[in-house]
């Protein structure tokens, strides 16, 4: 018995570990930015970035993080399916104002989501 309860508590442990810590379901609503284009440059939320035309959807196209900007300036790079296959389900959207539902999590004071899919609100 001693052994059945000492595998089940390490089976409770191990499982913990692999589930994202404070994980809770929100929607955020916000522009689809270039995540490092956006942080080495606040004014860079558009897909041209100073000479670079189609700067974002060239670097997204590549895989780079591609995160959602909210109003109050909140962002939250996008994980999941939409960022599955170089960013496929977010090429078409970036610089528009969506919304996302999804698993929201924070490590070491950077926020990310990880969603399916998106609602489009404004392009």
């Amino acid at each position: 018995m001693r052994k059945l309860f000492a595998a089940a508590a390490v089976a409770t442990f191990v499982l913990a570990l692999g589930a994202p810590a404070f994980a809770a379901e929100m929607t955020v609503k916000g522009q689809v930015v270039d995540q490092t284009c956006f942080l080495k440059d606040k004014a860079n939320t558009g897909n041209d970035h100073g000479d670079m035309k189609d700067c974002a959807t060239i670097c997204a196209k590549k895989g780079a993080p591609m995160a959602i900007l909210t109003e109050d300036g909140k962002l939250y790079q996008i994980t999941g399916g939409l960022a599955a296959d170089k960013n496929a389900k977010l090429i078409a959207h970036i610089s528009h104002t969506v919304e996302i539902t999804g698993d929201v999590t924070e490590k070491d004071g950077k926020m990310s989501i990880a969603a399916d899919k998106l609602t489009m609100l404004k392009r």
